[in-house]
């Protein structure tokens, strides 16, 4: 077989791999048209490529802009709170997690072990990271000795592993990025304090800088993180109406600091255990990106996060005047990257491809570009730019919706367009999500109905009365054979008033019911 055959067959396989991926992703009845849609815009817009390892995706340096801008956004605001970033390792011995029972049940079927290391067997398995409250909480039994040691505010952003098999890009793969906090305090209301903290911190990045509205809430008893005491999280809907867990913040009480031995002298000269948190948020918000901003052209991505915020296309036609072309551009950019943007330096781009300009302008559409800037020989003679705003790129007549504006104008207008974007993309998901949360239905026959009708419905949200084990195991079991799930308890929801739908007995909260990825 030659070189060129070669590479042809691996990357044959490679797709057929990605093909057998998605065909376990997608449930019964699942609109396979939106599964292929998404699968699509992810590979147009050069966000990610399909790896020789099943579950497993590659980043591609677009994807991983995009990623940097979202953790650089979310880090500060990480910072801002007084958490301090930090590295732990990637193996964990499995003793650790067998610790805590809870814990290792919760994980144990996503757990990748590693049994041998240099052709020897080692004497005790290696866990690779699913996650790290008990390698991190063995440090912190170290560094922890008096109350004077508290609180201890510590951040990693760290890759994770959980063997999954059923997979989509970003949306869930066996290996993905993320950060995750872990803190100790002296006391519950301390620890509590930092949680709601940090849930706060996740609404807010999501809404104003990726522009995913959220419903933030607690989680019920069955859906709560391995060992958690209470776990809240952020829900955003996508275009299907399905809900994505977008981040997580779990009250972990003294369930890992008795695991792992935190313990503290207090004031009085009493030992106690400290009292922990943790929360994370993954590139699993890309994929919640992708699917609530992107439409039939593909991405659509917030200015505050995109890879570049105004993307310049020289129309040039190999002739004299191409020059003078490429010079107006390049004044353009660099004018542009003097701007500031939500408190940045702006973010544009000189495409000097040597390729069609309506093919450069076609593929920075499906990357998403906020603003793609398309200049010939006739707006450099008139001292003007050709504008396309991504979030409405076409007029009421269908055709693209192109903008001649001055050069001058432009830079002038420039942040506040990018602020328009940002807030239109919001806005639009918002609209979606609040018009999609049904308060009205009151019995098991009307949720039924609600999730069985032809059309993608959105949320339910309910009455509750909180049940717990065999009485929420028969909840649970009912809602799985309708594959809906229990999303959070919002923290804004109004008071229960009626009867739970699920036992009838008093509801003392209401639940949001969805179908979820």
């Amino acid at each position: 077989m030659s070189t060129q055959g070669a590479k042809e067959s691996v990357k044959d396989e490679v797709k057929d791999d990605a093909a057998l991926h998605m065909e376990d992703l997608e449930e019964k009845g699942q609109d396979a048209e939106k599964a292929r849609w998404y699968t699509d815009t992810v590979i147009n817009a050069e966000l990610a490529d399909y790896a020789p390892v099943k579950g497993c995706m590659v980043i591609r340096p677009y994807g991983y802009a995009l990623w940097e801008n979202i953790k650089n956004a979310l880090d500060d605001m990480i910072k801002e709170t007084g958490h301090q970033n930090a590295y732990f390792p990637l193996f964990i011995p499995e003793s650790f997690l067998k610790k805590e029972a809870q814990h290792v049940e919760g994980f144990a079927p996503e757990l990748a072990v590693v049994t041998h290391g240099g052709n020897k067997k080692l004497e005790e398995p290696l866990v690779v990271r699913p996650t790290s409250e008990t390698v991190i909480g063995a440090a912190f039994s170290r560094w922890v000795q008096s109350w004077r040691d508290l609180p201890v505010l510590i951040n990693q952003w760290a890759n994770v592993v959980r063997w999954e098999m059923r997979t989509r890009m970003f949306l869930r793969t066996a290996e993905f990025l993320w950060q995750e906090g872990h803190t100790a305090h002296a006391t519950v209301d301390e620890a509590m304090e930092e949680t709601m903290k940090m849930l706060e911190v996740y609404r807010s990045f999501a809404e104003e800088c990726v522009g995913l509205p959220v419903i933030a809430g607690e989680k019920p008893e069955n859906e709560r993180f391995p060992g958690a005491v209470a776990t809240y999280s952020i829900e955003a809907m996508m275009q299907d109406g399905k809900a994505l867990q977008a981040g997580t913040s779990h009250f972990l009480g003294t369930t890992f600091s008795s695991a792992q031995n935190i313990k503290f002298q207090n004031a009085e000269g009493q030992q106690e255990l400290a009292q922990t948190t943790s929360w994370g948020v993954s590139t699993r918000m890309i994929g919640g990106l992708i699917m609530v901003h992107g439409d039939d052209d593909g991405l659509r991505v917030p200015p505050r996060v995109a890879p570049y915020q105004v993307v310049v296309v020289p129309m040039l036609r190999d002739n004299d005047e191409d020059a003078a072309i490429l010079d107006y551009c390049g004044d353009l950019v660099t004018q542009l990257n003097r701007l500031d943007v939500f408190r940045e330096p702006a973010r544009a781009l000189l495409d000097r491809r040597p390729a069609k300009a309506a093919n450069k302008r076609w593929s920075w559409v499906k990357k998403g570009a906020p603003i793609v800037i398309e200049v010939g020989g006739r707006d450099v003679a008139g001292g003007n730019v050709s504008v396309i705003r991504r979030d409405r790129l076409y007029r009421e007549d269908g055709k693209l919706d192109s903008q001649i504006v001055a050069k001058g104008d432009f830079l002038g207008a420039a942040c506040g367009m990018l602020e328009e974007i940002q807030q239109a993309l919001f806005a639009q998901a918002q609209a979606r999500l609040l018009g999609n949360i049904d308060k009205s239905i009151t019995s098991l026959d009307a949720l039924k109905a609600y999730f069985g009708q032809s059309k993608k419905p959105g949320w339910a949200l309910v009455q509750w009365a909180k049940p717990s084990g065999a009485a929420l195991d028969k909840v649970v079991e009912w809602l799985k054979g309708e594959k809906l799930t229990l999303r959070n308890v919002p923290t804004d929801a109004e008071s229960a008033d009626g009867t739970c739908i699920f036992t009838g007995e008093k509801a003392v909260e209401r639940v949001l019911v969805g179908r979820s990825y």
